[in-house]
């Protein structure tokens, strides 16, 4: 089959735009994202490595290794229902207002603007908190890499203030405000470079880590073996298993980027529920793999969640640094392994700001934010340049908040 002509591609650019215009808005930003790109920026937010790397000690503490694996079936499961439900949806709205339009059309007249403002601003304000969980993550991960790169905590490494963490944090958000200043061309481009490295990324950590290590837990551990910490003061196995579920929840959301990036993608009613539902399988099939790769080599949890150790109390970097120089004499293995993670949630965090700017750039087109008409622009670029500096800002003083509040 010979590849689509220009000729081709506008009968589809045009129903593209006809579409848009039947849901009462005109084609502003550029329509440059194949399927594979609509994919692939949703694939690189879920993230699984970024994911289970920044949130392990959570599930590691609150239920064990068996909150994680066999949770993360549960939680894929009734991911998978409402991934199926939102891609329906967005075949018949694609817009990037995803979620809060949808809303409208689905109340009714009566309740529609009740329902769109309230699920607007929980989209949009839970989307903030993701980019500030992503990058902050990322920030306290970097530290933990230098720290075991200089020595680790036993050997007198750099342990960064909490001031060089909030440093590193603004270089990020910067960074990331820079990447999505580009054109929707270069953006489709990290966007599918983040799939590609999370899936190569995942394929090879499932390989080495398993191989790598001289000792392994047995199955019946990593799919059985329940654990809580005595010294965070729960002593409800049944809430403590559902704290322990946050790791695969956090790890499997963000599938609603496909819905927010339809307005730039080419035959967006059928490219951006594909994204959806492939994304969300992908993910669910090799983040699970991932997980159980990395909990083979989790033998003693309450060393790896210690503070003391020489990861800071960081389980997964502990577990890898620890494996690797057991097996080669040098941490160095595992080191690499922490960065190739690090990168996996730097280009997460890439796409949380481009999904974040397309919900605020469409929030901001009907109204709904204070000074609309400030977020409601796009550059020469085509790409909503205001609303993307707005994110990094909010993700920044979110961030700043939480750390003045904590020193409290």
């Amino acid at each position: 089959m010979s590849p689509p002509t220009a000729a081709t591609e506008l009968p589809v650019a045009d129903a593209d735009r006809a579409r848009l215009r039947q849901l009462g808005y005109k084609q502003e930003l550029k329509r440059g994202l194949s399927l594979l790109s609509n994919f692939a920026f949703t694939f690189s937010l879920i993230s699984v490595m970024a994911g289970v790397t920044t949130t392990y000690n959570t599930g590691l503490r609150y239920g064990g290794p068996a909150s994680m694996t066999l949770g993360w079936l549960v939680v894929a499961f009734f991911n998978a229902c409402v991934a199926l439900s939102m891609a329906e949806i967005c075949s018949a709205y694609p817009t990037s207002g995803g979620l809060y339009y949808w809303s409208a059309k689905l109340a009714g007249k009566e309740w529609a603007p009740l329902a769109s403002w309230v699920t607007g601003w929980f989209n949009i304000v839970g989307q903030w908190a993701c980019t500030t969980s992503v990058d902050f993550s990322l920030a306290q991960f970097v530290q933990v890499i230098v720290l075991l790169s200089t020595g680790g905590a036993n050997g007198g490494g750099y342990m960064a203030s909490k001031y060089v963490v909030l440093a590193i944090y603004c270089a990020i958000l910067i960074l990331h405000g820079l990447i999505n200043s580009l054109s929707i061309r270069w953006l489709a481009w990290f966007g599918q470079f983040g799939a590609y490295w999370n899936l190569a990324g995942v394929f090879a950590l499932t390989i080495l880590i398993p191989a790598v290590a001289k000792e392994r837990a047995s199955m019946e551990f990593v799919f059985t073996h329940c654990y809580s910490d005595d010294g965070v003061g729960i002593h409800s196995k049944v809430y403590t298993l559902a704290i322990g579920l946050l790791t695969s929840q956090y790890s499997l959301l963000g599938y609603d980027t496909s819905a927010h990036m339809s307005e730039e993608t080419k035959n967006a009613a059928w490219s951006g529920p594909m994204g959806i539902v492939v994304s969300v399988a992908l993910s669910s099939v090799f983040g699970w793999i991932y997980l159980v790769a990395v909990t083979s080599i989790v033998t003693d949890i309450p060393s790896l969640l210690d503070p003391g150790n020489d990861a800071g109390g960081n389980a997964i970097a502990q577990a890898l640094y620890t494996t690797f120089k057991t097996r080669f004499g040098s941490g160095v293995g595992g080191i690499l392994c922490l960065a190739a993670m690090a990168v996996a949630t730097f280009l997460c965090g890439t796409a949380c700001v481009t999904s974040n700017s397309r919900m605020g750039y469409a929030f901001s087109r009907d109204g709904a934010m204070p000074f609309s008409h400030v977020w409601y622009r796009v550059n020469k670029q085509e790409v909503p340049f205001n609303v993307v500096w707005l994110s990094v800002s909010v993700a920044f003083v979110m961030a700043l908040t939480v750390r003045v509040i904590s020193s409290i």
